[in-house]
């Protein structure tokens, strides 16, 4: 499809610690694959995903960063003209939710102002080996201007629901910040009183 037929095209970049499952969410959203075996992802990768909202044609595309220290300065050009963000970790570990501070930090260096930010909850299939309760994501969540969900790549639980809600509030914004644009091109400038010309009255 080309891409003069979507109404809109928005750049999504997933973001977290290695290990949190940002490869095996893409996989099951895009192409409803779980693979058990753990590969990192090597600098940057994605896929893309075409989906509806709100009745209108979105095309996603999807990127996958590595999540390890020493791919942050190449990752770091990839957060340019992106639309929205999911920031994962892993609710089995405590130190992929530590790590968000550091994440959001660099969404702040290199990422535009507006971008959308998703806090995900990955891997909630592991209840016995939870770490994170589900109120501290959602209080960090809070704390941050973020939605929340809980997902598991495994089981497919929310994965898709994360997704399309990112798409929906990118869309929206995108609907709300055309609709300030095409208020300010109709708004007519007045002529303004003349002040040279004297009142009746006037001493």
């Amino acid at each position: 499809m080309a891409e003069d037929e979507y109404d809109y095209i928005f750049k999504v970049l997933l973001i977290g610690n290695s290990d949190v499952g940002k490869s095996s969410l893409i996989l099951r959203y895009v192409d409803q694959i779980w693979n058990d075996v753990f590969v990192p992802t090597i600098g940057v990768d994605f896929k893309v995903k075409s989906i509806e909202v709100d009745k209108k044609l979105v095309k996603m595309q999807i990127w996958d960063t590595a999540g390890q220290e020493r791919f942050r300065n190449v990752i770091s050009s990839y957060f340019k003209g992106a639309h929205g963000i999911l920031l994962i970790y892993d609710i089995t570990s405590r130190e992929s939710f530590k790590e968000l501070e550091n994440w959001l930090g660099e969404v702040e260096r290199h990422a535009s102002s507006q971008v959308l930010k998703i806090l995900i909850g990955n891997k909630c299939d592991l209840e016995e080996k939870r770490a994170i309760q589900k109120d501290e994501g959602e209080a960090f969540a809070m704390r941050n201007g973020m939605q929340f969900i809980e997902t598991s790549a495994k089981n497919n639980t929310n994965v898709s629901e994360a997704f399309e809600a990112l798409a929906k509030i990118m869309v929206e914004s995108s609907n709300k910040r055309n609709a300030i644009k095409i208020e300010k091109k109709n708004i007519k400038v007045e002529k303004g009183a003349d002040l040279n010309v004297k009142k009746k009255n006037c001493c």
